[in-house]
């Protein structure tokens, strides 16, 4: 894939006309971002790999599955059948790495990832071990929260290490992003940006998806 995308996050989505939503922003979209809540690991609690599978059928679009849950490795098969392209697992729940092999083992992609306050030396030992660090920029739990800048510090130092080691590894961030905090996160060094309210919130989804890749990568630069 291109190291500059936009994923539109379907947490921000109409879920009672998903795969409408799905197919209203596809132009614009390189990959779709699924968030998935437990109740527990955060307080909401949104889909399970039954929808996941029903989206598979809807859509080629290459689906990142980030598990915010207290327990992902009872769920790894389940995503991977439904048909998951790459699971995301949460720092903050353990040693990462049983979830990472199981995930292989279903030739499905890998990803990492840590709230906020959880600093970067938490996940840098595994950086050499999965395709995708995925960089919260709010608290998670909900969508249409405020960007939080400081988030910025941890895609430098990941952006430094991945540069510094050469690592097939591409950078992700997801919490607050639009037209003005895309640009600041591509500059930091940011290769996938997730937006959820500032896409599914416009009348015209693709369009906003598409103002916020010119804004953050202009000329495609």
């Amino acid at each position: 894939m291109s190291r500059q995308q936009i994923s539109p996050s379907i947490l921000s989505a109409d879920f009672a006309q998903l795969a409408q939503e799905v197919e209203r922003v596809g132009p614009e979209a390189d990959l779709l971002h699924v968030d998935v809540m437990d109740g527990h690991f955060v307080p909401n609690l949104t889909i399970g790999p039954p929808v996941v599978a029903s989206l598979r059928t809807h859509t080629d679009l290459f689906l990142h599955c980030h598990l915010m849950v207290d327990n992902p490795t009872v769920l790894l098969d389940d995503f991977a059948e439904a048909g998951a392209d790459e699971i995301t697992v949460h720092v903050e729940v353990g040693d990462p790495r049983p979830a990472f092999e199981r995930i292989r083992e279903r030739g499905v992609g890998v990803g990492l990832t840590s709230n906020p306050a959880t600093p970067f030396d938490a996940v840098e030992p595994y950086l050499g071990e999965i395709d995708v660090f995925l960089v919260m920029s709010v608290n998670p739990g909900w969508g249409g929260q405020a960007f939080m800048p400081e988030a910025l510090d941890k895609v430098r130092a990941a952006r430094r290490l991945v540069d510094e080691r050469g690592l097939d590894l591409r950078i992700e961030i997801d919490g607050g992003i639009n037209v003005e905090t895309g640009p600041q996160a591509a500059q930091a060094g940011v290769d996938t940006l997730v937006a959820g309210s500032a896409i599914f919130g416009a009348d015209d989804p693709a369009g906003a998806a598409r103002r916020i890749r010119e804004a953050a990568w202009p000329n495609g630069s």
